[in-house]
């Protein structure tokens, strides 16, 4: 990355930021809002992997931003950044979708593989058009998602890869046999097979990876599905590629993927919080109507996975078949001076309230959705870390990760939200989001959202005792961290109070807020 680009581009955004973005003077009177957590009426369990991440050869997703080699003045461990890999652990990274995304639809898993210095340069045409040297391949993915601690979620290639060829690659990371391709990986330096836990069936089937029909890329799902095999005890999900919210009949792919699939286990579903052929605007130095605007975005995400699930209960009522939503996140206009194709934007408040929301409205349909992840992890889109050579910080949609960490695997419980609307221009929206669930640890977690960037919220709420944890906001709509003050937007201690016996939380413009209830 472009040091002397990034400071360029940072002082603009801090001076955008005081000009433009720089929210109205708070209203005087909070909204009142009440909301009510059945706690009698569990549902689903939010599986952890709806924390999932996805790192795609992208920009400055892998190279400098997880991967810096061994030999690095960078901190690492094993050529990972010792600062990304703290940090990453911090959130329970639960599973990493690699090596795409449509990089992936051009992928040669044998270009990953041997003597880093024998890899053959390739050119990265979907991203930039610039040289990729596969330093980072299948044995520097796996064992980061090993140091981790996560799940391995591996895309094949099936828009330009043959099914022998995935299957051998599956092959050469799961056998624990005597046989050729599992003794090559030993050659190369791992004599136990890893565990792919996720695997995908292509990516985005209908666009880049082979622009086909729901009926067509049906088709293609149930010939590899038949092909790529891994031993039994492994327990591998095969996630067929499935349709998006962003063009295109959207019911219909589903359908036909559902109808002519084969026999699925998962299938994904991509949508992004952008403008349908309009102007994405930039990720800071936005006004109220680009504010407003995003978060009506990111709220489709409930009417999307309502619509998925309802055609996939028609032919699995019993809902058998997961939803993976593996991308989704908030794309703007690049970062002005940085490589075209790169996809590096900021990351402000704003995108804070679009990772809440869009995890409540996950929580909200835990039957069905089983995995998410949110597009990219380092210096990409929606990104949990930005770096800059040995620059290092964490984005506010960072910190709305680690204080939704005892979300996962918690127990979800409805909460109904009584709350008036937040209005700007064309766009309406209720005021306060909630969700609330009971953790492995027994306590009650309750998140609220607040839309308004200008009111505040008085919130009372059916529970009762006592309430501690963190809240996420600032000063501006687009109040973000930059290398110089990377701490600007973190949590802050955050309680309620309990009055007439009931527990009640005054809620700031423009927060989020998690708290637990023992």
């Amino acid at each position: 990355m472009n040091t002397r680009i990034w400071a360029a581009s940072a002082l603009a955004l801090t001076l955008s930021q005081s000009t433009l973005a720089q929210a109205p003077a708070p209203s005087p009177t909070p909204s009142e809002v009440s909301v009510s957590v059945d706690v009698n009426r569990p549902g689903p369990v939010i599986d952890r992997h709806i924390y999932g991440q996805f790192a795609e050869h992208l920009g400055h997703g892998i190279y400098d931003g997880i991967w810096v080699g061994e030999g690095s003045k960078i901190p690492n461990i094993r050529g990972y950044r010792t600062d990304v890999i703290n940090a990453l652990k911090e959130i329970k990274v639960p599973v990493v979708r690699w090596p795409g995304g449509c990089f992936g639809d051009l992928y040669d898993w044998r270009d990953g593989i041997g003597p880093r210095s024998k890899r053959p340069v390739r050119i990265n045409v979907h991203w930039g058009g610039v040289t990729e040297d596969n330093s980072f391949g299948t044995h520097e993915f796996m064992n980061f998602t090993e140091l981790l601690g996560a799940d391995a979620y591996v895309s094949l290639n099936v828009g330009s890869m043959t099914p022998l060829d995935s299957a051998r690659w599956l092959e050469y990371m799961t056998s624990n046999e005597k046989a050729t391709l599992a003794d090559e990986r030993r050659r190369n330096g791992r004599d136990k097979p890893w565990t792919v836990k996720f695997l995908g069936i292509g990516n985005e089937t209908w666009g880049c990876g082979g622009n086909m029909s729901g009926e067509y890329a049906a088709e293609v799902n149930a010939r590899y599905s038949t092909f790529v095999t891994a031993p039994a005890e492994m327990g591998m999900v095969k996630v067929a590629s499935g349709a998006t919210g962003n063009g295109g009949d959207y019911k219909a792919f589903t359908e036909a993927m559902m109808k002519g699939g084969g026999k699925l286990q998962a299938l994904s579903f991509h949508y992004y919080a952008m403008p349908a052929g309009g102007k994405r605007g930039p990720a800071t130095g936005f006004d109220e109507s680009l504010w407003t605007r995003e978060l009506d975005l990111t709220r489709k995400m409930e009417t999307f996975v309502s619509d998925v699930s309802a055609v996939m209960d028609k032919y699995d009522p019993d809902k058998k078949v997961a939803l993976y939503v593996d991308e989704w996140g908030s794309w703007y206009d690049q970062e002005p001076g940085s490589h075209p194709g790169f996809l590096l934007q900021q990351n402000s408040l704003r995108d804070a309230e679009v990772a809440a929301l869009s995890l409540n409205i996950f929580h909200r349909h835990t039957d069905r959705v089983k995995m998410t992840n949110i597009a990219q992890m380092i210096n990409v889109l929606q990104a949990m870390i930005l770096t800059d050579g040995p620059k290092f910080l964490r984005t506010p949609t960072y910190w709305v990760y680690h204080m939704y960490v005892p979300f996962q695997e918690a127990t979800p419980l409805p909460a109904s939200v009584a709350t008036p609307a937040y209005t700007s221009g064309s766009f309406s929206m209720p005021q306060v989001d909630a969700s609330a669930a009971r953790g492995t640890d027994g306590k009650l977690y309750l998140s609220l959202v607040n839309t308004d960037p200008v009111r505040s919220a008085r919130v009372t709420t059916n529970l009762t005792g006592t309430a501690t944890g963190r809240i996420l906001t600032g000063p501006a709509m687009d109040s973000h961290n930059s290398f110089d003050a990377p701490d600007a937007v973190s949590p802050k201690p955050y309680s309620g109070r309990s009055e007439n016996g009931r527990l009640v939380f005054d809620l700031p413009a423009r927060a989020v807020a998690v708290v637990a209830i023992p």
